[in-house]
């Protein structure tokens, strides 16, 4: 016997079982709004962009083979750029305490700037002066590395990090809102699997669809003195 779906039914079943469903949610929300705002410390990014390529006289439009070659030595960027030695050196000159390579290393990003021979060092932390500290020294002791390692002739920064003042995570109005869904989902499913698992018999309808026999009559509820 082959059962279909009542819209109807659904409606019921979910209007029984509201209060799980909305408890759930706001539960969820309201976890979510906590960890956001009081357990997760705020993270900071600023970043600092150096001129790296070769000095020419030729003062025209960036050849495709130089675009394409700096695309390529990015890579050889990002990894000097987190190499210990460059860690090292940061956390000798700034005198860190406490603080090893890969921690400076973790906090660093390269990117390209599209179709340039310009690369942008990025640095997060959930302090934004700590984070504009390193990411310069950072740019000053790649500039002198890459020339002496990676042979480049001209490295210059262009643009200074400076004290980011809004942090870039986290995103607390998205994680609320993440967690409302997960929060009515949940609510959702656990509304239909408890009245999945329910087999008891409550309804006329009832017996008709799952025993398959029909009803004679039924005994009314008369409420009363006992």
């Amino acid at each position: 016997m082959e059962e279909t779906i009542d819209i109807r039914e659904l409606l019921l079943i979910l209007r029984k079982r509201l209060w799980i469903v909305v408890l759930i949610t706001i539960l969820a929300t309201a976890a979510a709004g906590v960890v956001s705002f009081f357990v997760l410390e705020p993270v900071y990014q600023t970043n600092t962009t150096l001129y790296v390529g070769k000095n020419t006289d030729n003062v025209g439009a960036l050849g495709y083979q130089d675009v394409q070659l700096s695309g390529q030595l990015v890579k050889d960027y990002r990894e000097l750029v987190k190499s210990r030695l460059v860690s090292n050196i940061v956390i000798n000159e700034l005198r860190l305490k406490d603080t090893v390579a890969s921690d400076i290393a973790d906090m660093l990003d390269v990117n390209l700037k599209s179709d340039t021979r310009m690369i942008e060092i990025t640095a997060q932390h959930t302090n934004p002066e700590y984070a504009k500290t390193v990411a310069n020294k950072v740019a000053d002791v790649f500039k002198r590395k890459a020339v002496e390692l990676i042979e480049v002739d001209n490295v210059q920064v262009i643009d200074i990090a400076e004290t980011p003042i809004n942090p870039i995570k986290p995103n607390k109005k998205m994680n609320v809102a993440i967690g409302f869904m997960l929060g009515l989902m949940l609510g959702l499913g656990l509304v239909f699997l408890l009245e999945y698992l329910n087999n008891t018999i409550k309804t006329p309808n009832d017996v008709e669809k799952h025993l398959g026999l029909s009803v004679i009559g039924t005994i009314p509820h008369f409420d009363g003195d006992k």
